[in-house]
Parts: C-alpha cells; sequence; structure tokens
C-alpha cells in the first residue's frame, strides 16, 4: 500500500462512490476533505464538553476554553507567531473585512491608495472595493503575466507614498499561482504600506512563517487545511492590534459596560464579540495537529510529484489547454476544453465520479484576464494520488467524445 493510499484512508468522506463510480475528489481548492481526527476532536467537544467558554468557572466551560485557548496556541505555533496575535474569525473572508474595517476605515481617506492584484479572489477585491467607497481612497491593480505569475514590475511602479494598504494572495485559488510574498512584502514596507496576505490556498499545503514573511496581517481559512468551516484566524502584529478599535460589539470582547461607557477586553479578544465557533476551533487543533503529524515537507512532495503528472496527463489530451502555467505554482490543475463549456465538461465528470470546480472560482477579473469566463479546476491534496489523475483525464476524454 502506497503512502497517499494510507493518507486517504484518513479521510471517511473519500471512501464512497458517486452513482456506481468511487469517488475522486479533485475539489480542494474549495475545501479540503476532513480527516477522523478532526471529526472526532468536533464530535467529542458536542458529546464531552459542550459549553460556552472564559466565562464559566463549571468543569465543561473550563474544558471548553482549555480546548479552544489551545487551539489559538497551535495555531501560533504553525504559523509562527504569539497566541496573542491570533484573532479567531469565520475565515480568511473575515478576517480581511476586519482589516479593512478595523484598521483601514479609521485611517484611509482621499489621495490614500489601496494596490491588490489581477489575481485575487472575490475577498480580497470587494472589502478594499467597500473601504475605497467609505474613505475616498483609490484601488489600485497590478497585472499578471501570461503564464499567471505576477508582473512584479508592476507592482512595483503602482506603490508610491500614497499607498497606504498592498494586499495580495500568497496561492492563487484559481490558477495556483504562488507569489513571493517576503519580496512583496519588503517593497511594500519600504513604500511605507501595511501589508495583507490572503493565505487560505497556502496554509494547507505548505509551510508559513508570519515572521519570515514580514507581513503586517495573514488571513487563513480553518475549511481548506483539513479543519471544519466557519473557522479561521488573523495574524495580526500586536502592535496593531492593539492600535484597532473593535467593527463588532458585544459579550466577551468587553471589560465592562455602562450606559455612560465601555471598554474592551485586552487584544486578541477585543475583536471576538460574542460566542465563538467553539467546536470549529476544536477542530482546527486538531487538523493543525495533523499537518504537523505528516509535515509540510510530505505534503508539498506529494503534491509536486501529482502536480507535475497532472500537468503532463493533460497536456496530452487533444482539445485541453490549461490555463496558468507559473513555474511557482501550487497543486492546481486550471484547463478549458476547447468548444465545450466548463459546467458540461463538470457534469460528464460528475457522471464518472470525479469532482472538479467549474466557473469564474471567484476570481472573475483574472478569468477577464485570460479572455475567459470560466474554466475546469482540478485542485489536489495529499489525499490524492496518480490514478485519480488517470480517471480525470478518462472523464475528459469522455467529454470531449460527447461534446466537442
Amino acid at each position: 500500500m502506497t503512502q497517499t493510499t494510507r493518507i486517504a484512508d484518513a479521510f471517511p468522506a473519500l471512501n464512497q462512490t458517486v452513482g456506481d463510480k468511487p469517488l475522486v475528489y479533485l475539489d480542494s481548492a474549495a475545501t479540503t476533505q476532513k480527516p477522523t481526527c478532526v471529526i472526532d476532536a468536533v464530535h467529542s467537544y458536542y458529546e464531552h464538553d459542550n459549553a460556552n467558554i472564559h466565562r464559566g468557572v463549571h468543569q465543561l466551560s473550563m474544558r471548553a476554553t482549555k480546548g479552544y485557548e489551545g487551539a489559538r496556541a497551535k495555531l501560533a505555533a504553525l504559523l509562527g507567531a504569539s497566541k496573542d496575535e491570533i484573532v479567531f474569525v469565520r475565515g480568511a473572508t473575515e478576517a480581511i473585512n476586519l482589516v479593512a474595517q478595523a484598521w483601514g476605515r479609521p485611517r484611509l481617506g482621499a489621495g490614500d491608495e489601496i494596490l491588490i492584484t489581477e489575481m485575487e479572489h472575490h475577498s480580497n477585491i470587494v472589502p478594499w472595493q467597500l473601504l475605497c467607497e467609505q474613505t475616498g481612497a483609490a484601488l489600485k491593480v497590478a497585472k499578471v503575466n501570461d503564464d499567471g505569475s505576477l508582473n512584479v514590475d508592476s507592482f512595483k511602479e503602482l506603490l508610491g507614498e500614497d499607498t497606504a494598504i498592498a494586499a495580495f494572495t500568497h496561492v492563487s485559488n484559481a490558477i495556483g499561482s504562488i507569489n513571493q510574498v517576503k519580496e512583496l512584502c519588503t517593497l511594500a514596507k519600504a513604500a511605507g504600506a501595511v501589508t495583507v496576505v490572503d493565505g487560505a490556498q497556502a496554509t494547507g499545503h505548505m509551510h508559513v512563517d508570519v515572521q519570515d514573511i514580514g507581513c503586517d496581517f495573514y488571513a487563513t481559512s480553518g475549511h481548506k487545511m483539513f479543519g471544519p468551516t466557519g473557522i479561521g484566524c488573523l495574524f495580526g502584529r500586536s502592535e496593531l492590534l492593539e492600535e484597532m478599535e473593535p467593527y463588532q460589539g458585544g459579550g466577551d470582547m468587553i471589560l465592562s459596560v455602562s450606559f455612560e461607557e465601555t471598554t474592551w477586553n485586552k487584544v486578541p479578544f477585543k475583536f471576538e464579540a460574542g460566542t465563538p465557533n467553539i467546536a470549529g476551533a476544536i477542530g482546527l487543533s486538531a487538523a493543525c495537529d495533523y499537518i504537523t503529524e505528516i509535515g509540510y515537507d510530505t505534503i508539498h512532495d506529494i503534491e509536486m510529484e501529482l502536480l507535475s503528472y497532472g500537468t503532463k496527463v493533460l497536456s496530452e489530451i487533444d482539445g485541453a489547454t490549461l490555463v496558468g502555467t507559473a513555474k511557482q505554482k501550487c497543486a492546481i490543475l486550471a484547463f478549458t476544453v476547447d468548444g465545450v463549456h466548463p459546467h458540461d465538461v463538470g457534469t460528464i465528470c460528475d457522471h464518472e465520479g470525479v469532482a472538479i470546480r467549474t466557473g469564474n472560482h471567484c476570481a472573475e477579473p483574472l478569468m477577464h484576464r485570460f479572455g475567459l469566463s470560466a474554466t475546469c479546476r482540478a485542485s489536489l491534496s495529499v489525499y490524492n494520488t496518480a490514478s485519480d489523475i488517470d480517471a480525470l483525464a478518462t472523464a475528459l476524454r469522455k467529454a470531449i467524445t460527447m461534446l466537442a
């Protein structure tokens, strides 16, 4: 039995059929499957420790608090941060919105600029558009090269003394391009900009050290790193978090409340209003353990081997064209099929048990950059095998025969 087969055995959702076909799951950029240890951790919380956190003196509350705060410590260790720099949020989307509203809105005004790139997910576009509408700031967009890599010269040209925020993805969810975020942060900080990195597609695939990257903020989503949905974190440099005012009010984010005045809790709790996703955090803690157990080196080696094999296989299919061929890529294969709409390709693949994503992948401006409305996307994870790619190739040839 191969190592990847043993890894796949830890993910119960992969052991099923679609119709009469074994499931081949190639949609990990949308959400990763969950290993048994994560499922068990969530189940155990609800079965044994279900209680609210931070407020209770009874045993269930104290156990729940220990699990929740333990998750914060594990995320901090995984990202190279201190635990008071980790704010729990629903995911990368909320993390970016938090920065936009709690750091950006009180500070930006007319004449300020926000710099992003053409390859961003909508979650790293729309919050900045809203902030521009609220403050009068201007949005600038760095170009992407024909191979899907970032045009760093374009990024440099748009940086200037008016750049207040530079926000960019670590890994493109649509085409897999990996940005050299350390270099981009160095450039942006030299211009005086605050840096925000969308790491949703990175933390399930590669080692991330926010201190080495040198970013001011880093956003993650738990469900893309083998954890539950509805949980993630924002890393923020402690001095910036201390300066920021909360943008949501409620329980637990306060020290005291009167009708005359409210004082805030300390960082990071002042940004975590209300009852949080306790079970999600505990499940994410188990996901951190799982990643640590496998090791990022192993994850990288498996995924790069799959990417190489998948690139070769798809390149040999007449009528299929890869989109995004940057030298530095994560294990994402975006492609089109001549004369066939991506949704039709996806439907045929589904009939063959192969789950891929079709559409604009919440990266509509990037699609327009390549003159497309949509692509097919096969996104791989550590539990995939070469036979999964072979199944995709078989399904694609069937789609081409039927529809092209």
